[in-house]
């Protein structure tokens, strides 16, 4: 016996057309990308806040919730993609106010460790992360690193009003120089 074929009509009157619709429409919204990168675009349906541009204007990071998790994102201008940032967002780490060096290759930011903020920073040639505020007791917030990544500007609530501190990273830090940048003895 040979069937007709179902008309549109039939079919979306039928009782499991729209459950079937609802359920699809479901599963591919709630599949956001794991990485930005996926998505060229710099704006999404999804909370982008806390942006800062690299001291040449080609990057810009952002703190957004595009995975279900705050993380920080790099977006390159000129390419129009993200960048790759291996090592820097863990699950569950909570980050806050990226700052980018010239070129990007350094990025300071607030995270939280054992529930107390800390100034973290990420090398991007190195692709590691650390923290470099241990010894600071006290609450701190809204670090901004300098253009060529040797000191980090943050305020702290040392004496029970918040101050601006400077960490010193020291003489021996590799700087973020643009290429053919002269460096005076």
């Amino acid at each position: 016996m040979v069937q007709a074929p179902v008309s549109r009509q039939k079919l979306r009157r039928s009782p499991w057309f729209g459950s079937a619709l609802l359920s699809l429409l479901l599963f591919t919204g709630c599949n956001t990308p794991s990485n930005p990168g996926e998505s060229a675009r710099l704006n999404s349906r999804f909370t982008e806040e806390q942006p800062a541009l690299s001291g040449d204007g080609r990057l810009v990071a952002f703190v957004t919730n595009r995975n279900g998790t705050a993380q920080i994102a790099i977006y390159d201008r000129d390419r129009q993609a993200f960048l790759a940032l291996p090592g820097l967002n863990r699950d569950g780490l909570m980050v806050q106010n990226p700052s980018l060096s010239r070129t990007g290759r350094y990025i300071a930011y607030l995270t939280h460790d054992q529930g107390r903020p800390e100034i973290a920073l990420y090398d991007q040639a190195l692709q590691r992360s650390e923290i470099i505020s241990r010894r600071y007791r006290d609450w701190i917030r809204n670090p901004k690193i300098s253009p060529d990544g040797r000191y980090i500007s943050f305020e702290t609530a040392r004496r029970g009003q918040w101050d601006l501190e400077i960490l010193d990273r020291g003489p021996d830090v590799e700087l973020d120089l643009a290429d053919g940048t002269l460096i005076e003895p």
